[in-house]
């Protein structure tokens, strides 16, 4: 099994670090290139620019993705390195020049990350060549990758740390997205991704109005997984969360008759009574769950 070591600069680890957040997104200045150097679940270390020539944390891989840099800051907030947007905006200036208002970057998202104390920082093994510019990929079964790979294990047991990745063996590809413990913003991107964004009911394309929407509410227990999201347009969102719409096991749309009797109106919304969803994932696995759609149906409070 492989695993990257990253560069980044201090100033994106030194605010994660003290955050201690249970993602990051470790993003890229342009996105014509997706990072497909390791699989989905496996490690992904950071090492500091030279000369601090140093893995001082890491993470696992949840998906790479490129999106528009509003659709990141909205997903992941400061887990991208920066106090706000303007701070995430002029991070972004520093490697690239743009006119775009909104332009794409490279998200490569990392669930489960760890920040090592300075004491604990490890030396890049000796064959690191200094013309390396992004990272580098290494075999964690043999050479130089198993020895750093086994320092590290040894960081992680000391700090108490077991990333659910490695409970009880490692999974990679689509058994981690299914047993990761997922935040809040890897649930947004990868429920996006998953229904190719485009709202589940009407087919909508214009991303800024689409929204993650949980079928059971975080708030009651429902969790950061793909099967228990729908990707929807942000005014069919409020109202699925409200009740006024909900669906069915079998994937139809069913909208609340008290959404016309308490506003007395709704011929928009009513056009989608009884029709099927227009998009589902094309993974089974990532479609809604009808665990958490049964709830929607007993639980929603108006429909």
């Amino acid at each position: 099994m492989r695993f990257y070591v990253g560069i980044t600069d201090s100033t994106w680890f030194n605010f994660l670090a003290e955050r201690r957040p249970d993602e990051v997104n470790f993003w890229r200045p342009n996105s014509d290139r997706n990072f497909t150097a390791i699989e989905t679940g496996a490690p992904f270390l950071f090492k500091l620019h030279s000369p601090s020539n140093y893995i001082v944390g890491g993470g696992f891989l949840v998906r790479h993705s490129a999106v528009p840099l509003s659709l990141a800051w909205d997903a992941f907030g400061p887990n991208n390195g920066a106090v706000d947007y303007q701070s995430f905006r002029a991070l972004l200036g520093k490697h690239r020049t743009t006119q775009d208002p909104d332009p794409v970057i490279g998200c490569t998202v990392l669930g489960e990350p760890f920040f090592l104390t300075k004491d604990q920082w490890i030396p890049v093994p000796k064959t690191w060549a200094s013309n390396i510019v992004t990272g580098k990929c290494y075999d964690m079964t043999q050479g130089e990758g198993l020895i750093l790979w086994s320092q590290v294990e040894e960081r992680l047991q000391a700090l108490e740390i077991r990333p659910s990745i490695v409970n009880d063996g490692p999974r990679y590809g689509q058994e981690y997205l299914a047993r990761a413990r997922l935040g809040q913003g890897s649930f947004r991107l990868l429920v996006t991704e998953a229904y190719q964004r485009r709202c589940a009911i009407t087919g909508e394309r214009i991303l800024p109005v689409l929204e993650a929407a949980h079928i059971k509410r975080y708030s009651v227990g429902g969790p950061h997984r793909i099967s228990n999201g729908v990707l929807l347009r942000s005014d069919l969102h409020t109202l699925f969360d409200k009740g006024y719409v909900t669906i069915t096991p079998d994937y139809h749309v069913e909208v609340s008759p008290r959404l016309k009797e308490k506003f007395h109106n709704g011929r928009e919304y009513y056009k989608f009574h009884g029709r099927s969803l227009e998009v589902l994932p094309a993974d089974g696995t990532f479609r809604p769950s009808r665990e958490f759609l049964e709830w929607h149906n007993q639980y929603s409070c108006a429909v």
